[in-house]
């Protein structure tokens, strides 16, 4: 639904945590987390590598539960 409607030139904004919503091709990514609110890359920020250190070594993380 996201694609269809944006190839119709609509805009959504959207607070997420999500790796998979936040690689939506051609979307543009603000940070909140400091004032003025700033625009980031994908590949930086800590969501995404966070997920995928987790991923590539999930008992690194688990072990600590």
């Amino acid at each position: 639904m996201l694609k269809e409607m944006t190839s119709l030139a609509s805009q959504f904004v959207i607070a997420t945590h999500s790796p998979i919503l936040l690689a939506f091709p051609g979307a543009t990514i603000y940070s909140f987390d400091e004032c003025p609110r700033q625009r980031v890359e994908f590949e930086t920020m800590e969501h995404v590598t966070l997920t995928r250190e987790f991923l590539a070594n999930p008992e690194r993380f688990l072990r600590h539960l």
